[in-house]
């Protein structure tokens, strides 16, 4: 299959995933892979992810329009399939970092409680995808939520860790977010 935008030629289209509000295809662009996604919400996700590019939280966007996104292919496997590597702490790390820069920016991304299929790690780096739900927010808490998915499949001890959300979601200041880091 092949999709004309702009006059940008994605080749060797096909299926990839269906999500609640769209479908998502894989293709290439000028020899490298890429996401189409159609969706009522993709001129929503495209500024999310324009905004979020230079953080590096998310796939690069290459174009959208109000109901057709194309970013860059992100490869890895979901977080939960990692849960259990060797350098597990180092991943989780990583994760917490991007949320942190989420909940600066006040940005809530709304997935970070059960994140197992908007996270996609391969080897030590990490990726978020999915941005169409995130909202602009007083006091965002993704650092606090991701930390909930956590506890929920018994990766720390809920008792200590707990104490440290709970410092953090009172005031999410840099020597809290630390302390959640060094736990690790």
């Amino acid at each position: 299959m092949f999709l004309q935008i702009n006059g940008m030629d994605v080749e060797n289209l096909r299926f990839l995933a269906k999500g609640k509000r769209g479908k998502v295809y894989i293709g290439k662009l000028k020899g490298e892979k890429v996401c189409v996604k159609v969706s009522s919400r993709a001129e929503i996700e495209g500024k999310w992810l324009k905004k979020l590019n230079k953080y590096e939280i998310g796939p690069k966007l290459i174009k959208f329009k109000e109901d057709m996104l194309i970013y860059e292919y992100v490869e890895g496997k979901r977080i939960q399939e990692c849960l259990k590597s060797n350098n597990i702490k180092l991943i989780i790390r990583k994760v917490f970092e991007k949320c942190r820069i989420l909940d600066k920016l006040k940005i809530d991304k709304r997935e970070m409680t059960n994140p197992y299929k908007h996270i996609l790690v391969k080897g030590d780096k990490v990726k978020m995808i999915d941005f169409e739900r995130c909202h602009k927010v007083k006091k965002a808490k993704n650092v606090t939520q991701f930390g909930e998915y956590l506890m929920r499949n018994k990766l720390v001890d809920r008792e200590e860790f707990t104490s440290l959300l709970k410092k953090y979601k009172k005031r999410q200041s840099k020597i809290n977010f630390e302390k959640i880091l060094d736990f690790f």
